[in-house]
């Protein structure tokens, strides 16, 4: 009779398992980083917009015969690069910008998915496919996943200065402009990472939710990086079991475990607010 740890460890037999694993965490590490900053920055939107803008570059890509990831890093590049050009160039917001750039560019892609014929799986890049990963998308994710959160590591100060105040950063010397299209360039490469986990489709939870999950929780950014990158662990690992147990799509059920976390942060963050009135009432 098994035990139930051999029942609990019985996906880790399978090699398709192993490197989905692998994978998922790899992804959730490097977007739970890197959610902090995008909520910190106030790039929620922009994380969506890069994240569906992904797909015209990844269709192309394919009918060329070059590597997805070129096509998609491409394609999320170019629309960060022009919704800031058109936001210094006219008086629109940059949330409208946005909205019409990304959506113009999701279309277009929908656009030329629906009218090439393909035997492969085109359609994982919508909604992901983290069990059918291969080693080399494995490899890809994992040297992605690296090379962002090294990044960050190393310019950490620096991009918390441009983060919180981007006038004294810039009043310091700090080059803020090269930032801003850095944490561009960064946040295009963790959208590629990501895209064998979930997908276009949930990507921007995977950048959004850890981080929220974390601000609500934590007052410091080294410590709100901590639990975000906790959270998402969590989502990535007991998504991924869940999903083999329950024959379920594995992306949908990573997000929606976040999406657990996150009302279970909020309860918290709720029940702190009337505990720290009482305690400073008396200090009134």
């Amino acid at each position: 009779m098994m035990s139930w740890f051999d029942v609990l460890m019985e996906p880790m037999s399978f090699a398709f398992m192993q490197r989905a694993l692998l994978t998922a965490m790899a992804t959730s590490i490097v977007c739970a980083i890197f959610s902090c900053f995008l909520v910190l920055k106030g790039w929620s939107l922009m994380g969506d917009a890069i994240s569906h803008a992904v797909l015209p570059g990844v269709v192309l890509a394919y009918v060329a015969g070059i590597p997805l990831v070129i096509g998609a890093f491409g394609s999320g590049l170019f629309c960060a690069v022009a919704t800031g050009f058109i936001k210094e160039h006219c008086r629109v917001k940059e949330d409208s910008v946005m909205g019409i750039v990304f959506s113009g560019m999701f279309a277009a892609g929908l656009v030329l998915f629906s009218r090439v014929n393909t035997e492969q799986h085109l359609s994982h890049i919508l909604f992901g496919n983290i069990l059918g990963v291969t080693d080399s998308e494995m490899l890809q994710t994992l040297i992605i996943a690296v090379i962002v959160t090294l990044a960050i590591i190393i310019k950490f100060k620096d991009l918390m200065l441009f983060c919180f105040d981007p006038v004294q950063a810039k009043v310091v010397g700090l080059p803020v402009r090269f930032y801003h299209y850095a944490l561009l360039c960064m946040l295009a490469l963790t959208i590629v990472a990501a895209l064998q986990a979930v997908g276009v489709v949930l990507v921007v939870a995977m950048l959004i939710t850890p981080g929220i999950t974390a601000f609500l929780l934590c007052k410091t950014l080294p410590k709100m990086i901590m639990v975000a990158v906790t959270a998402s662990l969590i989502a990535a690992i007991s998504g991924t079991f869940i999903s083999f147990y329950i024959d379920a799509a594995t992306g949908p059920a990573i997000v929606l475990i976040q999406a657990m976390l996150f009302l279970l942060a909020l309860v918290i963050h709720l029940l702190r607010k009337p505990l720290k009135s009482r305690q400073s009432a008396p200090n009134a």
